[in-house]
Parts: C-alpha cells; structure tokens; sequence
C-alpha cells in the first residue's frame, strides 16, 4: 500500500509540474497536415513521409521551418541531401544511421582529424578525387584491384 501511494503521489507531482508535457512525445504531423510550404520543401520524402518515425519526422520539420533562413547554397545542399536519401534502400539507410552513430562516438581529437581530412578531400578537383578514391587501399590492406594491380 506504501509502494502504491508512493507511485500515485509521483504521477500527481509529474502531472501538475508540467514535466509530463515534457515527457509526452508530441507526435509529428501526417503529410496531409504539413503546410503547402513544408510539403514543397519536403516533397523529395513525401513518399516515405507517413512511414517514418515522429522523431524523424519532427526533425525533418525543424529542418523546413529553418529553410527559408539558409543561403540559396545550404538550401540546394539540402534538397540535394533529401533526394539521396529519399533514393536510398531501407538496408542503406540504417547503415547510413549505424555510420552516424559511430563516427558520433569518436574521441573529438580524432573527429576533428577527420574532418580536416574530409576538408582536404572536398577541396580537390574532381578528377583528383576519384583517382584518389581508387588508389585507397580495400578493407583488407591491399590496393584494390584494377588496372595494373592484378
């Protein structure tokens, strides 16, 4: 009987402290719900819109309400991102997410090496990249195999 007062007298703080608004997941909107705004904005995920979870959905969201205050570059850098990942297999994207996470738990020494190596990278022309791309060594140590290296 303790226990059970205990457990209502906690539910009665939570509800009347406002924390159980904080604690309420605020569902995202159906498509049919965004505005015609949002939708243009969002159109490259409209077919997978009503499938996806609310978090993904609210973050999607905060993206569009923020759009409109992004250079025309960032905005075209986003639709840009919306489409490949609107292209991607379900298997490619929770590989995507798998990688984010990891690359998120890295030490912040080695994630800022890794984002000066992926600057330089950005930074060469075209053509350097793929040549750069292919002289990678695999997975395995070993140069990938192609012409020459048969």
């Amino acid at each position: 009987m303790g226990a059970a007062r205990i457990a209502v007298l906690i539910l009665t703080l939570i509800a009347s402290s406002g924390v159980a608004a904080a604690v309420t997941p605020i569902g995202a909107p159906r498509w049919n719900r965004l505005s015609p705004g949002e939708q243009q904005i969002l159109a490259p995920l409209a077919d997978d819109w009503n499938g996806m979870s609310d978090e993904h959905r609210q973050k999607w969201v905060g993206i569009a309400r923020e759009y409109r205050r992004l250079t025309p570059q960032e905005q075209a850098r986003i639709q840009n991102r919306m489409k490949d990942w609107a292209n991607l297999r379900p298997e490619q994207r929770e590989a995507a997410r798998d990688q984010y996470r990891s690359l998120r738990n890295i030490p912040p020494e080695k994630r800022e090496t890794l984002r000066e190596q992926w600057q330089r990278y950005r930074s060469l022309a075209p053509e350097e990249r793929v040549v750069k791309s292919q002289a990678r060594p695999g997975r395995d140590g070993r140069a990938p195999r192609g012409k020459g290296n048969e």
